[in-house]
């Protein structure tokens, strides 16, 4: 399939599920076509734009930020099975939000803010450890330092919850993902992190191509290795630390859609980055529309992600791409 056929395909599938998304809804599924159509009341107006469209947007942005985020690691590490999170960031953001809920700050803006810091905080520190000069593979002991560091925090947030059960119930919910109940706020604090990020991964992905022959490789075609190491791991903290503030640990995103996309589009980053970021974009809002209407309540975005993500697994496995 030709690239640009491919891209037109993703548009248009990314304005469907808009569509769907602003539609779908237990309030009322006609609400969209009215306000289309200029009969819409208060109600409409304020169910549309101020809870589906931020919930959309929420979706979108971290489908974005995961899916371009997994896709520079598993260039960076030479591993398919790399992932956004491989960093530590989920873990450590985990620690913020479980913090905020026991110290009894709970509002969005402590949340997000501890979350954020906390996983930036955990993203520095691993790559402290793994770029230590003792270390002959600094790619490979930084992804070590990361596996280490989430083990570390996992034990710390189990703990958080321990002693704090009374309202860990909310926490609990968080760290299976979620885009309910969203606020614009949200989103006004993840976009431009976003947008910023997926520019500069694919600004720079030719440089992603060259890391995957290897570090020799890059340097002999002029890249300073560890200089864009060391800036391609604070894009990807900044954009999974935003995320995750945001809409709490969404697994395998980062593998599922760049694994997708490289199946249609090949492994050069100037189409893979780019596709990758349009179907994440349609990908996410299509699982959100799955948690709202498959039960009375909501399932956790999370959950649904990684029921997808054990087969994907197996097929990858079995086609031999892993």
């Amino acid at each position: 399939m030709r690239f640009t056929t491919t891209i037109l395909l993703l548009l248009g599938l990314n304005f469907a599920v808009i569509l769907l998304a602003l539609s779908v809804g237990s309030a009322g599924y006609d609400y969209l076509f009215r306000i289309i159509s200029g009969s819409a009341d208060d109600t409409a107006v304020k169910i549309v734009f101020e809870y589906r469209l931020p919930r959309l947007l929420l979706a979108m942005v971290a489908g974005a930020a995961l899916s371009s985020s997994g896709c520079a690691m598993q260039a960076l590490f030479r591993n398919p099975l790399a992932e956004p999170y491989v960093l530590g960031v989920a873990s450590g953001a985990s620690v913020g939000a479980a913090l905020s809920v026991a110290l009894g700050i709970e509002g969005i803006y402590s949340r997000m803010g501890l979350a954020f810091s906390i996983a930036l905080l955990t993203a520095y520190i691993v790559y402290m450890i793994g770029s230590a000069s003792r270390f002959r593979d600094q790619t490979y002991a930084i992804l070590l330092a990361g596996v280490a560091m989430a083990s570390f925090f996992s034990g710390v947030t189990s703990l958080l919850i321990y002693f704090s059960t009374q309202n860990m119930h909310k926490v609990i919910f968080w760290l299976m993902g979620s885009f309910s109940n969203p606020f614009m706020e949200e989103v006004l604090f993840a976009l431009p992190v976003t947008i910023a990020g997926v520019i500069y991964l694919i600004v720079t992905s030719w440089n992603l191509n060259a890391l995957l022959l290897g570090d020799e490789h890059a340097s002999a075609v002029g890249i300073n290795v560890e200089r864009y190491r060391r800036s391609l791991i604070a894009v990807v903290a900044l954009l999974t630390s935003a995320t995750v503030a945001v809409s709490g640990v969404i697994g395998f995103v980062g593998i599922i859609i760049p694994h997708t996309m490289r199946i249609l589009v090949g492994e050069e980053h100037q189409k893979l980055l780019p596709s990758t970021v349009l179907l994440s974009t349609a990908f996410m809002p299509a699982i959100d529309i799955i948690t709202r209407i498959s039960t009375n309540g909501e399932l956790p975005v999370g959950a649904i992600t990684a029921m997808l993500g054990g087969p994907f697994f197996l097929y990858l496995l079995l086609r031999g791409s892993v």
